[in-house]
């Protein structure tokens, strides 16, 4: 793996995992009993993003090393994953 297609790759795993990391901890604007006006009562107050930005890249940078692992070292190939026979071969 290039150290290009390795950087998508990682930054496709963080937005991944990041979009999965998002909703936690959020306190709506109703829960916590003040409404700004002109907001919707779903806003969150407080977003935590530099938390979640932290737990995101730990999270990622794992997933991104142990599937780095399985592509260059081969663990899984495309034969392991075949469950049928191709068409044509009784």
């Amino acid at each position: 793996m290039s150290f290009t297609s390795g950087l998508v790759f990682y930054a496709i795993i963080w937005a991944l995992v990041f979009y999965m990391v998002n909703p936690l901890w959020q306190v709506s604007q109703r829960e916590a009993g003040k409404v700004v006006p002109g907001t919707p009562e779903s806003a969150p107050v407080d977003a935590k993003l530099r938390k979640k930005a932290i737990i995101t890249t730990v999270v990622a940078a794992i997933l991104f090393g142990l599937l780095y692992w399985v592509i260059e070292y081969d663990v899984i190939t495309l034969d392991d994953l075949t469950w049928m026979e191709p068409p044509g071969r009784y």
